[in-house]
């Protein structure tokens, strides 16, 4: 059961060469689109020489009870324990174990050092935290390399090891929104980032031109890639959920350190639930505090206007923010937020009706050509004076709008000591600048 990520991966490194196991299929949620394809024989292996299908969740009991499935291994993540059980009951429902495979059986293990940087919940902060650690360690001389949790959405054929280091390669791999959202913002740095579907094969290219890699994580999934020091953000606008959502709760006993993230703008009492309960469930791990403040490009441009505010995807969707960079950014420079529901249609229209809590903010979902074009039409659609982006992927450059482009970006600032420099500079000692 996954989401064209984790499921993968646990497929490559656990079953793909193990004959103890016949694979039936995947099941596939969350990311739309991604159901009705085929893993490709290429990546399957000799043991599956027509490849693998992908059916729709829905059909999970059918295809238990029509193959006889022994085994169902749930495969994704930033999903609520209680959800996980419903499924599982359904899994047991239908006849068939239900099955968790440990981090240590799909983690590969890199031959150099691995920075892993994950969360609780998606939307925590985990890509301001990378390009801070990223800084950090080329300040120091390291050839850093990312490599970036899976989000291939288009031809899997095409998307087995994909190397970035220019924004055209972007255009070129035909990449979502969601994969600029997180690719994009390495690349402005000047990093190499690797994506794809084989990680054995990735780690193996990355380690050619890494001294350390930093492990970019997807959602509040598991690390991939054995990490040497592993890193967990916390987010105390949504204090609790740390303990409440799979596998977030893992990466939170599994840290080595924990930042608690957002504490300029969130609730003193939010951010001492979070660290309470980092304290109880892993006494070892070293807390950071760290704040996110937001720059816009030109401040002058949305200080008192009428804005239309576009937030990254997932994290409004699946991660359950009502707000981002963009809505922090209008509100302390008194603009008044225009509501783009009125001119939605399509699957945004739908999607709004999933979220509810969505409100005034549009997401930018772009997994397709049909969905970019309908996230076109709303916002020239949508009368304001100014567009302004909470999203990290500039969507200027794949949509023809009629309206002022303004961008509203977080960063990491961590808060008094231990920070991040200081616990870097303990793990990895003399290496002088190149």
């Amino acid at each position: 059961m996954g989401a064209a990520g984790r499921d993968f991966h646990n497929f490559n490194v656990f079953f793909k060469k193990n004959d103890v196991y016949k694979i039936i299929a995947f099941t596939a949620t969350q990311i739309p689109g991604i159901e009705g394809r085929i893993y490709p024989p290429k990546f399957a292996g000799p043991n599956y020489p027509d490849g693998i299908p992908i059916y729709p969740e829905d059909k999970l009991s059918e295809l238990i009870k029509e193959h006889k499935v022994r085994q169902v291994i749930f495969s994704y993540s930033d999903v609520s324990h209680e959800y996980v059980m419903h499924k599982a009951s359904i899994v047991l429902a239908a006849g068939a174990d239900f099955r968790l495979l440990a981090p240590s059986a799909t983690m590969l293990k890199a031959s150099v050092p691995v920075v892993s940087v994950c969360a609780v919940r998606t939307g925590a902060g985990k890509s301001q935290t990378s390009a801070r650690i990223y800084e950090i360690l080329r300040s120091k001389g390291y050839k850093v390399v990312v490599v970036r949790h899976p989000m291939p959405y288009g031809d899997l054929r095409e998307k087995i090891c994909e190397r970035y280091s220019k924004l055209r390669d972007l255009d070129e791999c035909k990449c979502t929104i969601e994969e600029r959202e997180e690719i994009e913002p390495h690349l402005i740095r000047g990093a190499v980032v690797y994506s794809g579907v084989d990680y054995e094969k990735i780690l193996h290219q990355a380690e050619k031109e890494a001294e350390i890699i930093i492990w970019d994580g997807g959602n509040n999934d598991l690390p991939f890639f054995k990490p040497s020091l592993h890193i967990v953000v916390a987010d105390p606008q949504r204090a609790g959920h740390e303990v409440k959502y799979h596998p977030g709760e893992t990466n939170l006993r599994m840290a080595n350190i924990v930042i608690i993230n957002k504490v300029d703008t969130a609730n003193p009492k939010s951010v001492e639930t979070v660290k309470k309960n980092v304290k109880e469930r892993n006494p070892e791990a070293v807390i950071i505090k760290a704040a996110s403040p937001i720059t816009v490009d030109k401040p002058e441009l949305v200080r008192g206007k009428k804005a239309l505010i576009v937030e990254d995807g997932p994290t409004l969707t699946h991660g359950g923010m009502r707000y981002g960079a963009g809505t922090i950014a209008a509100k302390s420079l008194g603009s008044e937020i225009v509501d783009p529901r009125p001119y939605a249609f399509g699957s945004i229209a739908k999607i709004y009706t999933e979220f509810p809590h969505l409100g005034k903010v549009l997401p930018a979902l772009g997994y397709k050509e049909d969905q970019l074009r309908e996230l076109e039409t709303i916002i020239n659609s949508t009368p304001c004076d100014v567009v302004l982006l909470g999203t990290p992927a500039d969507l200027g450059r794949l949509l023809k709008l009629n309206k002022p482009i303004i961008r509203a970006r977080y960063r990491l600032q961590e808060i008094g000591s231990p920070n991040l420099e200081e616990i870097l500079n303990l793990t990895f000692r003399g290496k002088t600048k190149n």
